[in-house]
């Protein structure tokens, strides 16, 4: 279980580089992987490698920018929100001009 946290600003933390062009700000997390964050991805970011699944649940909502998924030749923008469940193929992904977005990671169980 993720800890208790009453409203803050969640524009106040710091942005920490996770590495190839992205930065994120963690605004919670838990055990078995459990992550609220906001993700940023600097212009000219592309993933590298290839399709993606993972073992948890993902929700990604777009705040800012755009983000294209190579695999479906579609680029999605502010706004647009994708929830994959565990195993879901997706990207690989690139971002011409940059992108933030909100993203929950959480067991399936």
């Amino acid at each position: 279980m993720k800890a208790e946290q009453e409203f803050f600003a969640a524009g106040s933390g710091p942005w920490h580089d996770v590495g190839g062009g992205i930065a994120e700000r963690v605004l919670s997390s838990g055990p078995d992987g459990m992550l609220t964050r906001l993700a940023r991805w600097a212009p000219g970011t592309a993933t590298d490698q290839g399709v993606i699944r993972h073992e948890y649940v993902e929700e990604v909502y777009l705040l800012e920018g755009e983000l294209t998924d190579l695999t479906l030749q579609q680029t999605f923008t502010k706004g647009d929100y994708a929830c994959r469940p565990p195993g879901m193929a997706h990207g690989p992904y690139r971002t011409a001009t940059g992108c933030t977005m909100l993203e929950i990671r959480y067991s399936a169980r």
